[in-house]
């Protein structure tokens, strides 16, 4: 199993930042899922984010409003999102749940982080469980061996900043903009800021997403971010191929893309 602290070290190394794509479980198909996500590491990601499927997506933009519909269309349950957790786990890439905190509270915190690292998940993104409730998840996830990931925003005062990034353990995910999830003609110009109010406050690795639509982008957030996040540009990948297997070739052209990006 790959560790989140594993994959900054070797970006830093070789003097670029990490890739990091994310796909929700289930999409296109269950076993899709995993065939994606593998292309993705094929391509270049060192890091996957593995989409919970959830029915209220607050944070999620229209294209992966669309692909997390299809993937509750196909039935996928959280024993299918450990299983494809599994899968891409395989692939030697370190492999997170990004999760809404309703269904990991009804699956059971515990169970849910015991689970997760037992498929060779490394940790969870947690987009709406604020520092004030995250308390017992992360003792769940301390005692699983688990990272704890949560975001910052352009609107966070330094205040908050600081008590977000207290919580994390994997890396600080620092949300370019104030806005659902989806790729723009640019990345907006709040992003560079934010990484470098996060810095102040914590040593651990920066992420940002939000917004990263191609290789030129993902070069310019490189310049200042840990590490690069990319979602929904992926997932149109897909969502706009005539078959699956066209649209896994999608993803690794666009990976390799990327991947060149984050190091130049």
């Amino acid at each position: 199993m790959t560790t989140l602290q594993a994959v900054f070290e070797k970006a830093r190394a070789e003097d670029r930042a990490a890739l990091v794509g994310y796909l929700p479980a289930g999409f296109p198909t269950k076993d899709g899922a995993i065939a994606a996500a593998t292309a993705m590491v094929e391509a270049g990601c060192d890091v996957i984010e593995i989409g919970l499927p959830y029915s209220d997506p607050l944070m999620d933009g229209p294209t992966i409003q669309d692909a997390v519909h299809r993937s509750l269309a196909n039935g996928t349950r959280i024993a299918d999102v450990l299983r494809t957790v599994e899968g891409v786990a395989r692939t030697g890439a370190a492999t997170l749940v990004m999760t809404y905190w309703n269904p990991v509270d009804r699956y059971g915190a515990e169970r849910f982080a015991r689970d997760l690292a037992s498929a060779g998940g490394v940790g969870t993104i947690t987009p709406d469980l604020t520092p004030e409730e995250a308390g017992p998840w992360i003792e769940s996830s301390k005692e699983a061996g688990i990272d704890t990931v949560f975001l910052v925003a352009p609107s966070s005062t330094d205040e908050r900043i600081a008590r977000v990034a207290d919580c994390c353990t994997g890396f600080v995910y620092a949300a370019s903009l104030m806005g659902v999830t989806g790729a723009r003609e640019s990345v907006s110009a709040a992003a560079e800021g934010l990484v470098k109010r996060t810095r102040s406050h914590t040593s651990l690795p920066v992420c940002v997403g939000l917004g990263v639509g191609s290789g030129a982008q993902a070069a310019e957030v490189a310049a200042y971010a840990d590490g690069v996040i990319v979602g929904s540009a992926f997932i149109r990948r897909i969502l706009d191929a005539p078959d699956e297997a066209a649209g896994l070739a999608a993803v690794r052209e666009f990976g390799r893309e990327l991947a060149e990006g984050v190091r130049r």
